[in-house]
């Protein structure tokens, strides 16, 4: 199986990850939630990354962003803290990109806005995009970062690779809400 071109343009930072089978589940995952979901790559590329609070950053600006964070950060600890905390850097990559799949699920457009759809008001989007990466083989250690990324796995413990995850993702999402405004 090849990833498709398109989904190469959505997602380029796929090529990052090693284990070609890795970065073919990664990507069929993908390839399945756009499938089920109501979201196109287009609605992906223009649709703001939350719906807490007003922005004009794009929900695929936020994920590379979020993915980039997560690659440089585990570059960066592992000269100096890899001997004691061994990170997987395929893990920490198809995690990253596959953190927020389950917003497909969760997310519908309405009236030419993204909205929280009737499955998303049951299932936050690391219980769909859990499921997603179960259905696709993804292993454990790289579900496990997609379950924990959010609040939600604020309530159990983080392997080194899914703090990572959370942290870039907050580290991105944060500023917008606890800012200091001058």
């Amino acid at each position: 199986m090849a990833i498709s071109n398109e989904l190469l343009e959505l997602w380029p930072e796929l090529e990052w990850i090693e284990d070609e089978d890795l970065r073919l589940r990664t990507a069929r995952c993908w390839e399945l939630a756009l499938e089920r979901g109501p979201l196109s790559p287009d609605d992906l590329r223009t649709i703001p990354f939350t719906l807490k609070h007003e922005t004009d950053v794009t929900f695929m600006e936020h994920k590379r962003c979020v993915v980039h964070i997560s690659r440089e950060s585990a570059k960066a600890m592992i000269p100096f803290m890899g001997r004691s905390l061994p990170i997987d850097m395929d893990t920490v990559i198809a995690g990253a990109i596959l953190a927020d799949v389950g917003k497909l699920l969760e997310y519908e457009m309405k009236d030419g806005q993204c909205v929280q759809s009737a499955r998303g008001k049951y299932l936050r989007h690391p219980f769909t995009g859990v499921a997603l990466c179960m259905e696709c083989g993804i292993p454990d250690a790289v579900s496990h970062i997609v379950a924990v990324h959010a609040k939600e796995g604020d309530m159990v413990a983080r392997s080194v690779e899914g703090y990572i995850v959370h942290h870039a993702d907050f580290m991105s999402f944060d500023p917008y809400v606890k800012r200091l405004k001058l």
